[in-house]
């Protein structure tokens, strides 16, 4: 009997807990069953209201539209119409034109008959009064006009003469003054530097132990500097110096550059005088071409031979009566220019 107890109590134990599980998770059900539909109630009241929101907005976004698109509507015809105003002001004014050019055109058309009629009624008089005239005078028409016009060309040339005799008295007795005038402010206008003209050059030296070194080995180096440059080398007692002497001043001004490069360098050899020879002849030649387009380019003379441009700068090297030669020559250039604008 107590076995039987032991066993009957837990028994109904599980039995009773079971059923008050299940219904408490019954509950449970009920409860997320009332919340899901509660929520889904409210879904469907939310969605209504969305829906309703969104249709007044789309009811007031189409009113809108609807209104400007009116409003648009409503410019465009009033400025069609006033365009179509303007055309029809243009065409009643474009007709009254046409109108007042057809009026012109008949009155032109009858003054030029008028006129040809008039035309035509001077033609017959004219030819009448050749016919007198002929008639009177005993001569043709072209006889009478050869001699009116022999004599018109006689009195021309009797005006012109005189006219000519007048001018040719004034400008002798203003020619004179005027060319004065003329010369003298040219002469004001101009003014240029001058040179001594000169056919030595002199080299100064560090000191006189140079003057050995530019002798050379039995006079080698000075005999290699007259030869290549072709100009007489003087060392005398002056002091510190030596003298070229050339009357071709492109030789002269080549031997003292060259002669002034050695003695900077130090080295001074055959060798090195014939390589320093050739740079400051190749120099030069430069030098004489830039001089020459130099001038050129300040007379504003354009289309000259690049021989031409060599033989004009080569007058930067030349002097003549104490001034340069090819300064002098822009200078002729200028004056010549200022008393052409003179005359």
């Amino acid at each position: 009997m107590d076995t039987l107890l032991y066993i009957v109590l837990p028994l109904t134990g599980l039995i009773l807990g079971w059923i008050i599980r299940w219904q408490f998770a019954r509950l449970q059900l009920t409860s997320v069953e009332q919340r899901a539909k509660r929520l889904y109630h409210d879904a469907i009241k939310e969605a209504d209201a969305k829906k309703r929101e969104l249709l007044l907005e789309t009811k007031e976004q189409l009113f809108r539209e609807r209104s400007h698109f009116e409003k648009e509507t409503r410019e465009r015809r009033s400025e069609l119409q006033r365009f179509e105003r303007r055309i029809l002001q243009k065409e009643e004014n474009l007709e009254k034109r046409i109108g007042t050019l057809e009026k012109q055109e008949r009155n032109l058309h009858h003054r030029e008959r008028s006129c040809i009629e008039k035309e035509e009624k001077i033609f017959k008089d004219e030819e009448r009064c050749k016919k007198e005239l002929e008639r009177l005078s005993g001569l043709s028409a072209i006889e009478a006009k050869r001699l009116l016009i022999q004599s018109l060309e006689n009195e021309a040339k009797f005006d012109a003469q005189v006219s000519i005799n007048r001018i040719e008295q004034e400008a002798i007795l203003q020619a004179e003054k005027k060319a004065r005038d003329i010369i003298i402010t040219t002469i004001q206008r101009m003014a240029s530097d001058i040179c001594s003209e000169m056919t030595v050059a002199t080299v100064s030296l560090p000191n006189d132990e140079m003057k050995g070194r530019i002798i050379g080995r039995e006079g080698r180096n000075i005999r290699t500097l007259e030869t290549l440059a072709g100009v007489d080398i003087i060392i005398d007692d002056t002091p510190e110096a030596v003298v070229i002497s050339c009357f071709d001043p492109i030789r002269k001004e080549i031997a003292r550059l060259s002669l002034e490069r050695l003695i900077a360098d130090g080295r001074i050899h055959p060798a090195r005088i014939e390589e320093i020879m050739q740079k400051v002849t190749r120099e030069i030649s430069q030098t004489i071409y830039e001089e020459g387009e130099r001038i050129l380019f300040e007379l504003g003379i354009h289309n000259i031979t690049p021989e031409g441009i060599r033989t004009l700068g080569r007058l930067h090297f030349r002097t003549s009566y104490g001034q340069n030669v090819l300064e002098h020559s822009k200078e002729v250039a200028i004056i010549a220019s200022m008393i052409a604008s003179e005359v």
